[in-house]
């Protein structure tokens, strides 16, 4: 029996002798309305000098260019790839990361995680701007009416990794106290003079220990260490301040990492703590995470922020800037629920010349029956305009007293009219307009 013998070495293993063939081009295998051919085109009509800048030097020939390292980015996180390992993989297998490729050799995970870092977030609020506006020429967004909402992020971090700023400031002055009584006995012990006044600094200290260094070169003094064995006063006093140096450096590292913030993690130093809708234990547990806030234009996300406020009423004002910053248009109507409503944030948007849409956070309960037939609340008094004046159920008016003045953690001073009655001595609806069980003054004495 003759044997076959096959002189191309291009052939399946199996089904005989059919020969294996691959597509030259892999663009016929993806569909016309595919998401990838969207992004594709998408992508190109940006203007990247933005992301070109972050480079110091132009890519070599054979290398995926930025333009395609961000088409594969942007098509790796709308098919769920958020690794740099999986999107790696991907480029290596799936046809339409092939297709992004052009023919160029797949990046490795180093090279994908470094564009994301280095590159790509430096300049990603520019790389959104060019998104929204490009939108906004297409015609697809009207660029007049923005939905804005927040949501809260997690952070993947350990929830008891949690530094207090209120805490760490108590600490720091009690460390302070301790000093001054820690620098004045060594003065006494050793006979050197450190501080003239009653303040420590840091420079004291080093000061301090210099000079404890000199005294045990000078005597000769050998530290020791371990079970049995006495230490010297001296060799006490040196490490009880290289502890105390220590705790402040410690201090110091977390006021700079905290900011203008009132926490953070030690294990993602970013994540400020906050209350999550998620509570599981339903203790108000504070978690670490994000605040994030979106805008929204015609089903579009247009612009979004991340920030570490607990609330969402100091986030409008930013937001609104950094759109009227980046974004080629304004706004002219902003829509938001009742967690943005604040005096601060109605005299922006008004002195922006911008209308607001904000539900009032009083609007539901407002409805309610109890809420409308309570006569303590102002709303339901009348309002006298030639006089300046309410007038109470009883008949009494309320006269203007004095203005109250408050200031908010941003900075922004309120200010509001304080009315008072003169007398609510033989009043019968007293027990009913007057509230609070906490004030020590008797109810009989109190006036509205």
């Amino acid at each position: 029996m003759q044997k076959q013998t096959f002189t191309h070495r291009d052939y399946t293993l199996y089904g005989g002798t059919y020969q294996l063939k691959l597509p030259i081009d892999v663009d016929c295998m993806i569909k016309a309305n595919d998401s990838v051919r969207l992004v594709d085109q998408f992508v190109d009509e940006l203007n990247l000098g933005e992301l070109y800048k972050t480079y110091f030097h132009s890519t070599r020939e054979n290398q995926v260019t930025p333009r395609q390292m961000l088409k594969i980015v942007l098509y790796a996180h709308m098919c769920n790839l958020y690794s740099s390992r999986q999107i790696e993989s991907a480029c290596r297998r799936d046809i339409n990361f092939m297709w992004l490729l052009d023919g160029r050799p797949a990046p490795d995970h180093a090279t994908i995680a470094r564009f994301i870092s280095i590159h790509f977030s430096v300049c990603a609020k520019e790389i959104m701007s060019e998104f929204s506006n490009l939108l906004f020429e297409l015609g697809e967004i009207s660029g007049h009416d923005i939905f804005i909402d927040g949501t809260k992020i997690e952070s993947v971090a350990n929830k008891y990794t949690f530094v207090w700023k209120k805490s760490v400031t108590k600490r720091m002055a009690k460390l302070g106290e301790s000093l001054s009584a820690f620098v004045q006995s060594c003065e006494d012990l050793y006979g050197i003079k450190v501080a003239y006044t009653n303040e420590v600094k840091i420079y004291h200290l080093k000061k301090l220990r210099k000079k404890l260094y000199a005294i045990k070169d000078a005597e000769g003094v050998t530290f020791v260490h371990g079970s049995g064995k006495r230490k010297t006063g001296l060799q006490r006093s040196i490490e009880t301040l290289e502890a105390y140096l220590d705790k402040i450096k410690e201090y110091t590292r977390h006021l700079h990492n905290i900011g203008e913030r009132n926490s953070y993690s030690k294990t993602d130093p970013d994540a400020t703590f906050m209350r999550m809708k998620e509570d599981y234990m339903r203790n108000g547990q504070l978690k670490p995470g994000y605040n994030l806030q979106h805008g929204v234009d015609s089903e579009y996300i247009v612009w979004l922020t991340i920030g570490p406020q607990p609330t969402d009423t100091t986030t409008l004002i930013p937001f609104l800037k950094e759109t009227e910053e980046y974004l080629a248009f304004k706004y002219q109507k902003i829509i938001a629920d009742a967690g943005y409503e604040s005096e601060e944030n109605y005299v922006f948007l008004d002195t922006n010349q911008q209308l607001a849409f904000i539900k009032p956070s009083n609007y539901e309960i407002s409805k309610k029956r109890k809420y409308k037939n309570d006569i303590g609340r102002i709303e339901n008094m009348d309002y006298d305009e030639e006089n300046d004046s309410y007038i109470c159920k009883n008949g009494k008016q309320l006269s203007f007293t004095h203005l109250r003045r408050s200031k908010s953690k941003t900075g922004y001073v309120s200010v509001k009219n304080i009315y008072q009655c003169k007398e609510c001595k033989d009043c019968p609806y007293k027990k009913e307009c007057i509230k609070g069980n906490n004030c020590k003054t008797p109810i009989e004495e109190r006036n509205k």
